[in-house]
């Protein structure tokens, strides 16, 4: 039961990290930087830091066939979803844009549904409807949001290729730490985006500002590092369904960023979407530990 609440609040923080995205890419958009420059230092510096983090512990850097197939296969995919998603940015106001990320849960669930026999309870389609509900609350019908498009393309893939991704990392069955697995899957990206800068018909570019290398370490250490080692973590505890719906809380830590740092008013269509998704979070939690106090005693009564 420790590990399962381990696993929860693993996952909330993961969603929270990952929600501060926008926060430091807008920032390094208004200091002159493209999409795949930003990804680049994020993804680089991240590498970097676990790179040292596994020399000081004396970890092993070795990796076998499959773990290597592995580290290629979900570098793909996270560099793919996180170009589409900076991109978006481009054409989409953040919140719509964090707010159409969040089809990613309702994909897990699909996915997993289709390919693997998972069966979706109606407490999940319950906490997926609530975070929908809520998610609207705190974006929907702003007169002034930027629609596009290609925005909601970006996004669609983005949200796509993320959900895959932690598929993948929940099915796998391939046993690799969370902490050697973020690295590599970093250091591919950081690879991809430069490449990706190139193909744009320009090369990375350097960091313009302290400002710009602040913000640069700051998605390394938060929506970087932080949020995806505790996605494995939570994964390989409580699921993909759960971890993803957990993602909810994604767009509601813009909305918080918004009310703290750029002293936004807290208004009653806020705090209930605030209510609503928070409500989606503790039904997931709540029923998975109904369902294992369930199977606890059972088990003691077959003992």
């Amino acid at each position: 039961m420790a590990a399962t609440w381990k696993g929860y609040v693993a996952g909330i923080v993961s969603a929270v990290s990952y929600g501060l995205n926008p926060l430091g890419a807008l920032y390094m958009y208004q200091d002159g930087m493209q999409p795949a420059s930003v990804l680049f230092y994020r993804f680089a510096f991240a590498s970097v830091l676990l790179a040292l983090y596994m020399a000081v512990c004396r970890q092993s850097f070795k990796l076998s066939r499959p773990e290597a197939l592995l580290v290629l296969s979900l570098g793909v995919l996270f560099a793919a979803s996180s170009l589409t998603y900076y991109y978006s940015f481009l054409y989409l106001d953040a919140g719509v844009a964090c707010t159409l990320l969040f089809l990613y849960p309702v994909m897990v669930a699909v996915i997993m549904a289709l390919c693997f026999k998972e069966r979706v309870t109606a407490t999940t389609i319950l906490a997926i409807v609530l975070s929908f509900a809520g998610i609207y609350a705190l974006y929907g019908g702003g007169a002034g949001a930027k629609l596009s498009h290609t925005g909601f393309l970006l996004i669609f893939v983005s949200a796509l290729t993320y959900a895959v991704y932690i598929v993948v990392v929940n099915r796998s069955g391939v046993q690799l730490s969370p902490i050697k697995l973020t690295c590599y899957v970093f250091l591919l990206c950081a690879l991809l985006t430069a490449l990706a800068s190139l193909a744009g018909s320009a090369p990375v570019q350097p960091l313009p500002t302290p400002r710009a290398w602040v913000c640069a370490i700051g998605l390394a250490l938060l929506p970087g590092i932080v949020s995806l080692v505790c996605m494995t973590y939570a994964v390989h505890i409580i699921g993909s369904t759960p971890t993803a719906i957990m993602g909810a809380l994604e767009p509601l830590t813009g909305v918080l960023v918004g009310i703290c740092v750029f002293g936004e008013q807290m208004t009653p269509r806020l705090f209930l979407g605030i209510v609503l998704i928070l409500s989606a979070v503790l039904l997931i939690i709540a029923a998975r530990q109904l369902h294992l106090g369930s199977l606890l005693r059972l088990h003691r009564h077959h003992g």
